[in-house]
Parts: C-alpha cells; sequence; structure tokens
C-alpha cells in the first residue's frame, strides 16, 4: 500500500512538472510572438497591401506586409528590397494583429503606412458583393483613397443596421476583423475609424455629394446599369463627382486591366472600366505566354461560380438556362473574355474564343486556356515563364502555385488577379494547357482598387489637383 501510495505521489509530481513545462512554453511562444509582432511595427514602412490569401485574411481583405509593387509605385514611395524585411513583418497581417494586439496598434500600422501625398474622396455607388469588398478593401489597407460614401436605393425602411451587418459578416470571406459601427444621426457607418455616409438616390443625378462633405470624387459604379460612356457619363452630372470606373466590361471606354495595360490610363480620362474578373484573370497569363513563345490561336473555358444573376432555384430568367438553380445545377453559360482580352491585348483580336461553365460553388473560379503557340516549348517552360512574371513585374497581379493538393477553396481570399496551377499545365510541341485560378470577388477587387491607384496617380502626374 505505502508503494503504491509512493508511486501515484511520484506520477502526480511529474505531472504537475509536466503541465507547469507547457505553461512556461506556452508563455514565451506567445511574448516572442507579441514581441516580433511588436518590432515589426516600428521597424520598416513596408507594411501593408490589399487582401493577402485567405490564409492571411478572414473576413475584410486583410493587408500582409510588403507594399504592393503598384502602390509603391504610384505613391512615391520606394519598395525595400524583400531580404531586407524581417520574416516576423511577412508573416502577420494588419487585421492578424488587430485581433491580437487591438484596435489602436492596427490603426497606427494604417496611418504610419499610408502613402503621403493628396487624399482622393471615394464612392461606392452600388453595394452588393463586389461593393462590399471593395468596401473592406478601402477601410483596411494603407491608401489614399478615402471611402467617404455608399450609394443603394432608398429602401421602404431605415436599413443601416443591416448594411453593417453585411459588410460585419459574409458567408464566404468570413467575419470582418476591424471595427464597425453605425450613427444613426447621420446615416453613417464608421468603419475602422472612418465615417461613411449611407446615401439614398435611385439615379446617379439624384445625389450631390457636396452636400455630404464629398469633392472630386472617385465613383466606383458596381451596379453594371450604365455600360457605355453615354451612361456612365450621368454620374459625372452628380455634384462632387470628378470621375467614374465601371466594376464591368464598359462599351466606348478604355477597359484597364491593373498590371498589363494601366499604360493607357491618361490623367484626363473621366471614364474607365475594370474589365471583367474573367478578363482580370486571364490577361496577365496571356500577356506573358504571348510575349515570351507567341499566341497563333486558342479557346478559353471558364468554369465560373454562380452568381447573384442566377436564380436559387428554378425560375424565369431572359437568359437562356440562367433561369435554373444555380446552387443545384452545372450551366453551360456565355462569357464576353474571348473578345475583352483583345481590349488589353490587342496583337490577340481575333484569335481567341471563350464560352462558360457556371457551377454550384459560391465563390473562386477557374480558367481553362487552350492555346496554340508560334513556338515549341515544354510544361516546364512555360512554368518558368509564368514564375518569373508572377515573382517580379506581375507579383500584385499574377499568383502561382506548385501545391500538389490545392483546391478552390484555397483560392478564396485572393488578391491576385489570377494563380496559375502549375502542375496542371500540359504541353505538346507547340500545343499547351494552362490552368489559372481565380477569386471571381475578391482577387477582382484587388484589381478594381489598383487601377483607381494608378488612375490617380496618373492624374498627379499630369499635375491635373484636386
Amino acid at each position: 500500500s505505502s508503494v503504491k501510495s509512493a508511486s501515484i505521489i511520484r506520477a502526480s509530481t511529474m505531472y504537475r512538472q509536466s503541465t507547469n513545462y507547457g505553461l512556461w512554453a506556452s508563455v514565451a511562444i506567445n511574448v516572442a510572438l507579441v514581441g516580433a509582432i511588436c518590432f515589426a511595427v516600428s521597424g520598416t514602412r513596408s507594411v501593408a497591401s490589399p487582401l493577402a490569401v485567405r490564409s492571411r485574411v478572414s473576413g475584410p481583405v486583410a493587408t500582409h506586409f510588403a507594399a504592393p509593387r503598384n502602390m509603391m509605385k504610384h505613391s512615391g514611395l520606394r519598395r525595400p528590397a524583400r531580404e531586407s524585411i524581417r520574416p516576423s513583418a511577412l508573416s502577420y497581417s494588419v487585421d492578424d494583429i488587430r485581433g491580437m494586439l487591438g484596435d489602436e496598434v492596427a490603426n497606427q500600422i494604417l496611418e504610419k503606412n499610408t502613402p503621403t501625398g493628396p487624399e482622393r474622396d471615394v464612392v461606392l455607388y452600388g453595394f452588393g458583393r463586389i461593393g462590399r469588398l471593395l468596401a473592406r478593401i478601402l477601410t483596411t489597407t494603407p491608401t489614399n483613397l478615402k471611402l467617404k460614401g455608399i450609394v443603394v436605393r432608398k429602401p421602404k425602411k431605415p436599413d443601416l443596421e443591416k448594411r453593417l451587418e453585411l459588410i460585419k459578416r459574409d458567408s464566404v470571406h468570413g467575419p470582418f476583423k476591424g471595427t464597425i459601427s453605425m450613427d444613426e444621426s447621420d446615416n453613417s457607418l464608421i468603419i475602422n475609424g472612418q465615417k461613411v455616409r449611407l446615401i439614398y438616390a435611385q439615379q446617379p443625378e439624384d445625389v450631390d455629394y457636396t452636400e455630404y462633405g464629398i469633392k472630386d470624387a472617385v465613383v466606383i459604379d458596381n451596379t453594371g446599369v450604365w455600360r457605355d460612356e453615354e451612361g456612365l457619363t450621368r454620374h459625372l452630372s452628380s455634384g462632387g463627382a470628378a470621375q467614374v470606373i465601371l466594376t464591368a466590361p464598359g462599351k466606348g471606354v478604355k477597359n484597364i486591366v491593373a498590371g498589363v495595360n494601366s499604360g493607357v490610363i491618361e490623367g484626363s480620362d473621366k471614364i474607365l472600366s475594370a474589365a471583367s474578373c474573367t478578363t482580370n484573370a486571364v490577361v496577365p497569363t496571356l500577356a506573358v505566354l504571348h510575349k515570351k513563345f507567341g499566341i497563333v490561336s486558342g479557346h478559353i473555358e471558364t468554369v465560373h461560380s454562380f452568381t447573384n444573376d442566377q436564380n436559387l432555384i428554378d425560375n424565369y430568367h431572359k437568359a437562356d438556362r440562367r433561369g435554373r438553380a444555380g446552387p443545384l445545377n452545372m450551366v453551360i453559360s456565355e462569357t464576353g473574355a474571348g473578345k475583352a482580352v483583345a481590349v488589353a491585348l490587342p496583337e490577340l483580336a481575333g484569335k481567341l474564343t471563350a464560352s462558360a461553365i457556371r457551377v454550384p460553388t459560391p465563390d473562386v473560379s477557374i480558367a481553362v486556356m487552350i492555346l496554340d503557340l508560334e513556338k515549341s516549348t515544354t510544361a516546364e517552360e512555360i512554368n518558368a515563364a509564368l514564375k518569373s512574371e508572377a515573382t517580379g513585374d506581375l507579383d500584385d497581379n499574377l499568383g502561382y502555385s506548385d501545391s500538389k493538393e490545392a483546391v478552390s477553396l484555397d483560392f478564396i481570399g485572393s488578391t491576385h488577379a489570377g494563380e496559375v496551377d502549375a502542375l496542371a499545365t500540359k504541353c505538346t510541341g507547340n500545343k499547351c494547357i494552362v490552368y489559372v485560378w481565380y477569386d471571381n470577388e475578391n482577387g477582382y477587387s484587388n484589381q478594381v482598387v489598383r487601377v483607381v491607384e494608378q488612375w490617380a496617380k496618373a492624374q498627379d502626374d499630369a499635375g491635373i489637383k484636386f
């Protein structure tokens, strides 16, 4: 009995010791983590880019450390060499820090890393999937673009709280990690300390933004109601509106794919289009392949997540097949991506066809490009060319994945226009097949912000002041 008691006492003592070791190890790890973050906060100015991939983002578009190439170019800041950035500063997003150390530290990071120069007011005209992601990006990343207003149709009863909740919670992109509240006295949302007025209007001409303290604003039309120059010009009749950009393919206006044909933007432009999510996804890859190997002809097949334009369950729809239940069916559809590519890459005009299949997933799509090249090559050479650009001049726009286990959900929250799936590349002689994943919501929204940043830079370079 005494031997058994002694054994129990020894076992209990050993358990307490091991528990204490585990506790102290946990404390040490957390102390090291906080220290690393604080070091990163007090260190380089290179914090923050629009949205990182899902593993670093959760909801808003958290910014991960390493300012995007285009933001550096447009703000006049120097991009530090990547090797000069501490690993600790590359591992955590601003919103990760917000969750661990609080709003004050996170907001200090945003303020410290906002580019110097004049601020530009931004208004979101429409507040659907793209509009809400743009709101998250513009209030979470260091940028001189300041969201000041959101325009929606007037509801039958107050909807401020509903609008708040739709930013705060998202079934696909997760909860908003920043702070958000509302001020019913002036019908506004306060997002990460930034006041954003909710404005009601049935059409662009109904709004005078100056009444809300908004001036010389960039209006981002994400409704898709007006898609040509005549319709979009209606926004410019609103007091306080200086220019407008459409988040859909535009007719008779410049369609810009950030990182590829941004050079055609002029400071005098009043209307631009950011093209479509699919056009943004495929153009960077096509640009690289055409420059390196030459594209003779090809077909683009997009496997696209269902969208709000489709019916939840079978019902009437003016378009063929779109009336069938989106969450239940694969639906053969149409896409203008083949023709739209030529807007950004005129040298490919008439060389590409395109079609689409809508599938029952809520976000992330994939483009399959079947191409005939001028030169015979190999899958290895194609991947090497794409990887070089993805880690070079197109690092903001083109991603590169060589994971054997990558699937669509892994690309939710991606900030890139498209992400090459290198292991899926096939090539025989001059015929190749390239697969590009894209978050058709978040990746595209980041491209829109990049275009506006580049537009603001073009105006500043032209001496146009607001």
